[in-house]
């Protein structure tokens, strides 16, 4: 019985000891894996922010580039008919959103989806007023019947999805 006891007496510190020092290297393992997956985070971040940034800046710049306002003066020319500036203004659209479609992976699929669907609205507004004008017209009728269409709008629905991207790029930031 007294071997049982030394046994015991010398084995019971022996796992009181294996088993806090292995709590405390599992504890400090723990830590030490957070602290690298919040720096590993913090990485990530530093290095997509300005990415993120890029995006939002480049999806205004379609906007505006989109704008009729904007897009009229850079497409139009003094000789070109109406039939030619419609198509013209359709094949820049779609070119402008085709060059920043890669930028979808940065904004909200919300934000997406307003900037998608102003594109949208311009490309019908373009159609629309392309269809009640003869192609052979000079294309300045065109211009003026597309921006007096744009003047109608309450609100533009290009400053509505610029100011869209704006929230989100500062809830982002």
């Amino acid at each position: 019985m007294e071997v049982v006891i030394e046994i015991l007496q010398i084995t019971i510190p022996g796992l009181i000891v294996f088993f806090t020092a292995y709590y405390m290297i599992k504890t400090f393992m723990q830590n030490e894996r957070k602290k690298q997956e919040l720096e590993l985070r913090s990485n990530i971040i530093k290095e997509t922010t300005p990415i993120k940034i890029q995006a939002y800046e480049r999806l205004v710049l379609f906007l505006e580039r989109i704008n009729p306002e904007s897009l009229l003066p850079r497409t139009q020319s003094p000789s070109m008919s109406s039939g030619q500036l419609h198509a013209d203004l359709l094949a820049t659209v779609r070119a402008e959103f085709e060059h920043n479609l890669s930028q979808q992976i940065y904004v909200s699929s919300q934000t997406w989806g307003a900037i998608k669907q102003t594109k949208e609205h311009i490309i019908k507004i373009i159609n629309t007023e392309a269809s009640n004008i003869d192609p052979k017209r000079p294309a300045s009728e065109l211009s003026e019947a597309i921006l007096r269409s744009i003047m109608k709008f309450e609100h533009n629905p290009i400053i509505i999805t610029i100011e869209i991207l704006k929230n989100e790029a500062s809830n982002f930031i």
